[in-house]
């Protein structure tokens, strides 16, 4: 059964006339369980938004999202979510920051240590365990933010542009090793992101939306194989895809 089913959404903010901004209107879309997903699209296309939505962190106006059948209204830990901006706790080291979701649902000790041990190691964080986060990098603390998530055993990972502030060089870094931590978890992950080469690397499918009232314009099936590689970005396939998307934003 697909994971998430978005039906016949809109959104507008205000509360009509002049003051009314709509930035969706009739969203139908379709997660299926254990899949990678990009959200591309102009800034103010209602992407995020999209995503905050699937969150529960406010209501659409019209049309509704269902998770597994039921239709999804307020938070819960079967969805998480990954900003931007960092997210992790500053007075808490590497470790705690990462079994904060286990602890506060009231894991035992060795459930905490377990979910501790796993994910340090899948985020590339060994050896940095009781670090405090003003010690890390930025790309580090999105690590411990990917982590903490991860290590709260959602079904669903949300992530509005997680990389988006950090370098070149670490963005890719990030990026494969997030597609280690999905291929052991097989969650199925939503990503939001400007950067198309990111969403061509990562996704199973992407959504592109057009410009505000955000609306699905193209959905492209990525048909590169898995596990994805450096080389890849390098060849006809990729930047036919890559091609194929910019022709579409650009209109």
């Amino acid at each position: 059964m697909p994971e998430i089913i978005v039906d016949n959404l809109t959104h507008t903010f205000g509360k009509g006339g002049k003051d009314a901004l709509t930035v969706l209107e009739g969203i139908d879309l379709t997660f299926e369980s254990g899949s990678f997903n990009c959200i591309v699209g102009t800034s103010g296309c209602g992407k995020s938004t999209l995503l905050k939505m699937m969150a529960g962190l406010f209501d659409p106006t019209d049309g509704e999202m269902r998770l597994d059948g039921e239709v999804i209204q307020g938070t819960d830990r079967r969805r998480g979510m990954v900003f931007q901006q960092d997210a992790v706790f500053p007075w808490m080291t590497v470790r705690r920051n990462i079994s904060y979701g286990p602890r506060l649902r009231g894991a035992g000790k060795a459930e905490q240590a377990e979910a501790e041990a796993k994910w340090i190691e899948a985020v590339g964080l060994t050896g940095f365990e009781d670090r405090w986060p003003r010690e890390l990098s930025g790309g580090m603390r999105k690590r411990v933010d990917i982590g903490r998530v991860y290590a709260n055993d959602p079904d669903i990972l949300l992530m509005d542009e997680p990389f988006g502030a950090l370098d070149a060089q670490t963005k890719e870094r990030l990026q494969a090793d997030l597609l280690k931590a999905w291929n052991a978890s097989k969650k199925t992950v939503v990503f939001v992101t400007h950067d198309l080469e990111e969403a061509i690397f990562l996704a199973d499918k992407i959504i592109v939306m057009s410009a505000r009232p955000g609306r699905i314009h193209h959905i492209e099936e990525v048909a590169l194989p898995r596990p994805r590689t450096e080389e890849m970005r390098l060849t006809d396939e990729f930047l036919q895809i890559k091609r194929r998307l910019w022709a579409m934003l650009e209109h």
